[in-house]
Protein backbone atom coordinates (compact mmCIF):
# COMPACT_ATOMS: atom_id res chain seq x y z
CA UNK A 1 0.00 0.00 0.00
CA UNK A 2 0.89 3.79 -0.80
CA UNK A 3 -0.04 7.23 0.42
CA UNK A 4 -1.70 7.06 -3.13
CA UNK A 5 -3.84 4.47 -2.52
CA UNK A 6 -6.67 5.04 -4.87
CA UNK A 7 -10.63 3.26 -5.04
CA UNK A 8 -12.46 3.49 -8.24
CA UNK A 9 -15.77 3.67 -8.68
CA UNK A 10 -18.06 3.54 -12.56
CA UNK A 11 -21.84 4.67 -12.31
CA UNK A 12 -22.57 2.75 -15.81
CA UNK A 13 -25.94 4.35 -16.37
CA UNK A 14 -27.90 3.47 -19.60
CA UNK A 15 -26.82 6.69 -21.25
CA UNK A 16 -23.80 8.21 -19.93
CA UNK A 17 -21.06 6.94 -17.44
CA UNK A 18 -19.80 8.90 -14.85
CA UNK A 19 -15.96 7.82 -13.09
CA UNK A 20 -14.92 8.92 -9.35
CA UNK A 21 -12.82 7.99 -6.94
CA UNK A 22 -11.99 8.02 -3.46
CA UNK A 23 -8.56 7.65 -1.16
CA UNK A 24 -8.32 4.99 1.37
CA UNK A 25 -9.38 7.32 3.88
CA UNK A 26 -12.73 7.38 2.14
CA UNK A 27 -12.16 11.31 0.75
CA UNK A 28 -13.26 12.09 -2.28
CA UNK A 29 -10.10 12.59 -5.01
CA UNK A 30 -12.46 14.94 -6.58
CA UNK A 31 -15.64 16.56 -6.80
CA UNK A 32 -15.28 17.15 -10.37
CA UNK A 33 -17.61 15.15 -12.69
CA UNK A 34 -15.60 12.25 -15.23
CA UNK A 35 -18.66 11.48 -17.64
CA UNK A 36 -19.16 9.77 -21.18
CA UNK A 37 -21.33 8.26 -23.22
CA UNK A 38 -22.41 4.75 -22.47
CA UNK A 39 -22.15 3.60 -25.68
CA UNK A 40 -24.47 0.95 -24.91
CA UNK A 41 -26.12 0.82 -28.43
CA UNK A 42 -22.66 -1.14 -29.77
CA UNK A 43 -23.19 -3.34 -27.21
CA UNK A 44 -22.31 -4.21 -23.82
CA UNK A 45 -18.59 -5.30 -25.05
CA UNK A 46 -18.44 -1.46 -26.19
CA UNK A 47 -19.47 -0.63 -23.10
CA UNK A 48 -17.48 -2.02 -20.97
CA UNK A 49 -14.56 -0.84 -23.10
CA UNK A 50 -15.61 2.83 -22.54
CA UNK A 51 -15.39 2.46 -18.63
CA UNK A 52 -12.46 1.64 -18.68
CA UNK A 53 -11.17 4.24 -21.21
CA UNK A 54 -12.70 6.42 -18.88
CA UNK A 55 -11.39 4.96 -15.69
CA UNK A 56 -7.49 5.92 -17.02
CA UNK A 57 -8.82 9.46 -18.27
CA UNK A 58 -9.95 9.92 -14.86
CA UNK A 59 -6.56 8.81 -13.30
CA UNK A 60 -4.71 10.89 -15.79
CA UNK A 61 -6.36 14.24 -14.99
CA UNK A 62 -5.82 13.61 -11.17
CA UNK A 63 -2.54 12.64 -11.35
CA UNK A 64 -3.10 8.89 -10.55
CA UNK A 65 -1.98 5.98 -12.46
CA UNK A 66 -3.10 2.09 -12.71
CA UNK A 67 -0.68 1.09 -10.00
CA UNK A 68 -2.38 3.31 -7.58
CA UNK A 69 -5.56 1.15 -8.03
CA UNK A 70 -6.81 -1.09 -5.24
CA UNK A 71 -10.19 -1.42 -5.59
CA UNK A 72 -12.84 -0.39 -8.49
CA UNK A 73 -16.95 -0.60 -8.04
CA UNK A 74 -19.64 -0.71 -10.39
CA UNK A 75 -23.01 0.79 -10.13
CA UNK A 76 -25.77 -1.06 -12.89
CA UNK A 77 -29.40 -0.74 -12.98
CA UNK A 78 -31.31 -3.90 -12.33
CA UNK A 79 -32.61 -6.46 -12.54
CA UNK A 80 -30.38 -9.25 -12.57
CA UNK A 81 -29.95 -12.70 -13.36
CA UNK A 82 -27.62 -13.36 -10.65
CA UNK A 83 -24.43 -11.24 -9.20
CA UNK A 84 -23.03 -9.38 -12.01
CA UNK A 85 -25.56 -10.56 -14.19
CA UNK A 86 -27.46 -8.37 -16.03
CA UNK A 87 -31.56 -9.17 -16.33
CA UNK A 88 -33.66 -7.68 -18.97
CA UNK A 89 -33.67 -4.22 -18.32
CA UNK A 90 -36.16 -1.31 -19.62
CA UNK A 91 -33.54 1.36 -20.49
CA UNK A 92 -30.74 -0.73 -21.76
CA UNK A 93 -30.59 -2.71 -25.26
CA UNK A 94 -31.75 -5.91 -25.36
CA UNK A 95 -28.02 -7.07 -26.05
CA UNK A 96 -27.22 -6.79 -22.50
CA UNK A 97 -29.57 -9.52 -21.00
CA UNK A 98 -28.12 -12.19 -19.63
CA UNK A 99 -24.27 -10.49 -19.86
CA UNK A 100 -22.11 -11.58 -17.38
CA UNK A 101 -20.34 -7.61 -16.71
CA UNK A 102 -19.22 -8.60 -13.75
CA UNK A 103 -16.23 -10.90 -14.99
CA UNK A 104 -16.08 -9.14 -18.36
CA UNK A 105 -14.88 -5.80 -16.87
CA UNK A 106 -12.89 -7.43 -14.29
CA UNK A 107 -11.12 -8.91 -17.51
CA UNK A 108 -10.94 -5.63 -19.43
CA UNK A 109 -9.47 -3.62 -15.96
CA UNK A 110 -7.05 -6.82 -15.37
CA UNK A 111 -5.56 -6.13 -18.74
CA UNK A 112 -5.39 -2.54 -18.30
CA UNK A 113 -3.70 -2.58 -15.16
CA UNK A 114 -1.40 -5.54 -15.79
CA UNK A 115 -2.57 -6.78 -12.77
CA UNK A 116 -5.26 -8.24 -10.41
CA UNK A 117 -7.81 -5.88 -8.97
CA UNK A 118 -10.97 -6.61 -7.17
CA UNK A 119 -14.00 -5.79 -8.47
CA UNK A 120 -17.53 -5.40 -7.00
CA UNK A 121 -20.78 -5.06 -8.82
CA UNK A 122 -24.46 -3.30 -7.20
CA UNK A 123 -27.19 -2.20 -7.95
CA UNK A 124 -26.89 1.68 -8.86
CA UNK A 125 -29.59 2.93 -6.29
CA UNK A 126 -27.63 1.31 -3.52
CA UNK A 127 -24.40 2.87 -4.20
CA UNK A 128 -26.03 6.25 -4.56
CA UNK A 129 -27.35 5.63 -1.00
CA UNK A 130 -23.78 4.43 0.25
CA UNK A 131 -21.93 8.07 -0.95
CA UNK A 132 -24.99 10.12 0.92
CA UNK A 133 -25.10 8.16 4.07
CA UNK A 134 -21.35 8.84 4.57
CA UNK A 135 -21.79 12.60 3.72
CA UNK A 136 -25.12 12.31 6.12
CA UNK A 137 -23.95 10.89 9.65
CA UNK A 138 -20.45 12.30 9.25
CA UNK A 139 -18.47 10.78 12.42
CA UNK A 140 -21.40 9.07 13.69
CA UNK A 141 -21.76 5.44 13.52
CA UNK A 142 -25.59 5.06 12.69
CA UNK A 143 -27.55 3.41 9.93
CA UNK A 144 -29.24 5.28 6.46
CA UNK A 145 -32.16 5.26 4.64
CA UNK A 146 -31.97 7.00 1.28
CA UNK A 147 -35.10 7.78 -0.57
CA UNK A 148 -34.65 9.72 -3.75
CA UNK A 149 -38.04 10.15 -5.96
CA UNK A 150 -37.30 11.02 -9.39
CA UNK A 151 -38.88 9.08 -12.54
CA UNK A 152 -39.43 6.15 -9.92
CA UNK A 153 -38.53 5.69 -6.41
CA UNK A 154 -34.73 4.90 -5.79
CA UNK A 155 -34.50 3.46 -2.63
CA UNK A 156 -31.17 2.25 -0.19
CA UNK A 157 -30.88 1.04 3.42
CA UNK A 158 -26.81 1.14 4.49
CA UNK A 159 -25.67 -0.63 8.11
CA UNK A 160 -23.56 0.78 10.79
CA UNK A 161 -20.36 0.15 8.62
CA UNK A 162 -21.30 1.75 5.50
CA UNK A 163 -22.27 -1.24 3.31
CA UNK A 164 -25.93 -1.47 1.51
CA UNK A 165 -28.22 -4.32 1.73
CA UNK A 166 -28.33 -6.08 -1.63
CA UNK A 167 -30.17 -9.09 -0.05
CA UNK A 168 -30.12 -12.47 -0.91
CA UNK A 169 -31.13 -12.29 -4.45
CA UNK A 170 -29.45 -8.82 -5.48
CA UNK A 171 -32.89 -7.21 -4.74
CA UNK A 172 -32.80 -5.49 -1.41
CA UNK A 173 -34.36 -2.68 -0.58
CA UNK A 174 -36.98 -2.22 -3.20
CA UNK A 175 -38.95 -0.67 -1.51
CA UNK A 176 -40.74 1.52 -3.98
CA UNK A 177 -42.66 -1.68 -4.72
CA UNK A 178 -44.39 -2.32 -1.40
CA UNK A 179 -47.73 -1.27 -0.90
CA UNK A 180 -48.52 2.34 -0.29
CA UNK A 181 -51.38 2.30 2.86
CA UNK A 182 -53.72 4.00 0.64
CA UNK A 183 -56.62 3.99 3.59
CA UNK A 184 -54.48 7.03 4.88
CA UNK A 185 -53.62 8.62 1.59
CA UNK A 186 -57.44 8.21 0.40
CA UNK A 187 -56.76 6.72 -2.84
CA UNK A 188 -57.00 4.02 -4.99
CA UNK A 189 -54.51 1.65 -6.31
CA UNK A 190 -52.81 3.11 -9.38
CA UNK A 191 -51.35 0.08 -11.69
CA UNK A 192 -47.21 0.67 -11.80
CA UNK A 193 -45.10 0.12 -14.17
CA UNK A 194 -43.63 -3.27 -12.87
CA UNK A 195 -46.99 -4.54 -13.78
CA UNK A 196 -48.53 -5.06 -9.61
CA UNK A 197 -51.72 -3.24 -9.18
CA UNK A 198 -51.69 -3.14 -5.70
CA UNK A 199 -50.71 0.24 -5.46
CA UNK A 200 -46.81 0.58 -5.52
CA UNK A 201 -45.25 3.50 -3.23
CA UNK A 202 -43.69 4.78 -6.11
CA UNK A 203 -46.65 5.97 -8.18
CA UNK A 204 -47.71 8.09 -5.14
CA UNK A 205 -43.98 9.61 -4.46
CA UNK A 206 -42.49 10.00 -8.04
CA UNK A 207 -43.08 11.31 -11.60
CA UNK A 208 -44.10 7.45 -12.48
CA UNK A 209 -47.30 8.76 -10.36
CA UNK A 210 -47.78 12.76 -11.39
CA UNK A 211 -50.09 12.29 -14.07
CA UNK A 212 -52.76 9.81 -12.24
CA UNK A 213 -52.29 12.74 -9.42
CA UNK A 214 -52.91 15.19 -11.40
CA UNK A 215 -56.21 13.80 -13.89
CA UNK A 216 -57.45 12.88 -10.55
CA UNK A 217 -57.37 16.29 -9.22
CA UNK A 218 -57.62 19.05 -12.42
CA UNK A 219 -61.92 18.70 -11.99
CA UNK A 220 -61.32 20.88 -9.03
CA UNK A 221 -59.63 23.14 -10.62
CA UNK A 222 -61.43 23.75 -13.89
CA UNK A 223 -60.18 27.09 -14.58
CA UNK A 224 -56.47 26.16 -14.21
CA UNK A 225 -53.82 26.71 -17.69
CA UNK A 226 -53.28 22.72 -17.19
CA UNK A 227 -57.15 21.40 -17.09
CA UNK A 228 -57.22 23.69 -20.48
CA UNK A 229 -54.18 22.48 -21.83
CA UNK A 230 -54.14 20.46 -25.13
CA UNK A 231 -51.09 18.60 -23.78
CA UNK A 232 -50.59 15.05 -23.06
CA UNK A 233 -51.17 14.03 -18.75
CA UNK A 234 -47.52 12.92 -19.17
CA UNK A 235 -46.20 16.57 -20.33
CA UNK A 236 -48.82 18.54 -18.15
CA UNK A 237 -47.26 16.73 -15.40
CA UNK A 238 -43.95 17.63 -16.09
CA UNK A 239 -44.93 21.02 -15.59
CA UNK A 240 -45.78 20.86 -12.13
CA UNK A 241 -42.49 21.26 -10.66
CA UNK A 242 -42.06 24.84 -12.40
CA UNK A 243 -45.54 25.99 -11.57
CA UNK A 244 -44.95 24.59 -7.72
CA UNK A 245 -41.59 26.68 -7.48
CA UNK A 246 -44.12 29.92 -8.18
CA UNK A 247 -46.35 29.14 -5.76
CA UNK A 248 -49.27 27.33 -7.99
CA UNK A 249 -52.09 26.05 -5.42
CA UNK A 250 -52.45 23.12 -7.57
CA UNK A 251 -48.88 22.44 -7.89
CA UNK A 252 -48.29 22.72 -4.81
CA UNK A 253 -51.37 20.48 -3.82
CA UNK A 254 -49.93 17.67 -5.82
CA UNK A 255 -46.41 17.79 -4.33
CA UNK A 256 -47.66 18.35 -0.49
CA UNK A 257 -49.17 14.89 -0.94
CA UNK A 258 -46.38 13.34 -2.97
CA UNK A 259 -44.55 14.64 0.32
CA UNK A 260 -47.13 13.00 2.87
CA UNK A 261 -46.73 9.49 0.70
CA UNK A 262 -43.11 9.88 1.33
CA UNK A 263 -43.10 9.89 5.15
CA UNK A 264 -45.66 7.31 5.61
CA UNK A 265 -43.42 5.24 3.18
CA UNK A 266 -40.29 6.54 5.75
CA UNK A 267 -42.59 5.44 8.90
CA UNK A 268 -43.25 2.14 7.45
CA UNK A 269 -39.68 1.43 6.36
CA UNK A 270 -38.32 2.54 10.51
CA UNK A 271 -40.23 -0.06 11.97
CA UNK A 272 -38.02 -2.87 9.77
CA UNK A 273 -35.10 -1.01 9.70
CA UNK A 274 -34.65 1.87 12.64
CA UNK A 275 -32.16 3.98 10.64
CA UNK A 276 -30.97 7.13 12.82
CA UNK A 277 -30.78 9.36 9.26
CA UNK A 278 -33.23 9.28 5.92
CA UNK A 279 -31.32 10.79 3.30
CA UNK A 280 -33.83 12.37 0.82
CA UNK A 281 -32.65 12.77 -3.07
CA UNK A 282 -33.94 13.02 -6.43
CA UNK A 283 -34.51 16.42 -8.52
CA UNK A 284 -36.71 17.67 -6.05
CA UNK A 285 -34.40 18.43 -3.48
CA UNK A 286 -32.12 19.88 -6.64
CA UNK A 287 -30.65 23.71 -5.39
CA UNK A 288 -30.79 24.45 -8.98
CA UNK A 289 -34.32 23.32 -9.68
CA UNK A 290 -36.61 24.17 -6.71
CA UNK A 291 -36.15 26.97 -4.29
CA UNK A 292 -35.69 26.81 -1.13
CA UNK A 293 -38.73 27.30 0.24
CA UNK A 294 -40.45 24.34 -1.73
CA UNK A 295 -37.68 21.79 -0.70
CA UNK A 296 -38.23 22.75 3.31
CA UNK A 297 -41.80 22.61 2.96
CA UNK A 298 -40.99 19.03 1.35
CA UNK A 299 -38.96 18.23 3.79
CA UNK A 300 -40.87 19.21 6.81
CA UNK A 301 -44.35 17.31 5.55
CA UNK A 302 -42.37 14.00 5.13
CA UNK A 303 -40.91 14.42 8.52
CA UNK A 304 -44.71 15.64 10.47
CA UNK A 305 -46.34 12.59 8.64
CA UNK A 306 -43.62 10.04 9.69
CA UNK A 307 -43.98 10.89 13.50
CA UNK A 308 -47.42 10.00 14.13
CA UNK A 309 -46.52 6.35 13.15
CA UNK A 310 -42.96 5.82 15.09
CA UNK A 311 -42.01 4.87 18.16
CA UNK A 312 -41.22 8.05 20.56
CA UNK A 313 -37.46 7.25 20.60
CA UNK A 314 -37.26 7.22 16.75
CA UNK A 315 -39.30 10.33 16.51
CA UNK A 316 -36.31 11.95 19.11
CA UNK A 317 -33.64 10.31 17.28
CA UNK A 318 -34.93 10.07 13.45
CA UNK A 319 -33.26 13.11 11.19
CA UNK A 320 -34.23 13.64 7.46
CA UNK A 321 -31.93 16.11 5.29
CA UNK A 322 -31.69 16.48 1.88
CA UNK A 323 -28.67 14.25 -0.11
CA UNK A 324 -25.84 16.91 -1.32
CA UNK A 325 -24.00 14.76 -3.76
CA UNK A 326 -26.12 15.10 -7.10
CA UNK A 327 -24.70 13.11 -9.94
CA UNK A 328 -21.43 11.79 -8.09
CA UNK A 329 -23.48 9.85 -5.39
CA UNK A 330 -23.32 6.60 -7.23
CA UNK A 331 -19.95 6.40 -9.02
CA UNK A 332 -18.43 7.54 -5.50
CA UNK A 333 -20.72 5.30 -3.19
CA UNK A 334 -19.54 2.47 -5.43
CA UNK A 335 -15.86 3.39 -5.07
CA UNK A 336 -16.77 3.81 -1.34
CA UNK A 337 -18.18 -0.21 -1.43
CA UNK A 338 -14.73 -1.26 -3.17
CA UNK A 339 -13.13 0.17 0.01
CA UNK A 340 -15.00 -1.08 2.74
CA UNK A 341 -15.39 -4.58 0.66
CA UNK A 342 -11.56 -4.41 0.91
CA UNK A 343 -11.48 -3.87 4.58
CA UNK A 344 -13.52 -6.53 5.40
CA UNK A 345 -11.31 -9.16 3.41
Amino acid sequence: MSGRDVYIGTDGGATTSKVAGVWADGRAVSTKLLQRPTNSESGPEATVSTWVDAIGDYLTANGLTWGDVRGVGLAIPGPYERYGVFGHSPNLPATFEGFDVHNSYQRAIEQRAGRPIPLVVGNDGNMGGVAEAQRARGDVKAAVIMLAPGSGLGCAYVDREGLPLDGDTISGMEAAHMPAPLHLLDTHAYTCGCGRTCGCVEMYTSLAGLPNLLAERLARYPNHELATSTASLKQRAFALRGLAQKGDALAVEIFDFQARALGLHVASLSMALDAQFVVIGGGLMDPESTTEAFRSRYLRIIAESAAPYLWPSQRAMLTIVPASLGDLSQAIGAALVALYRSKRG
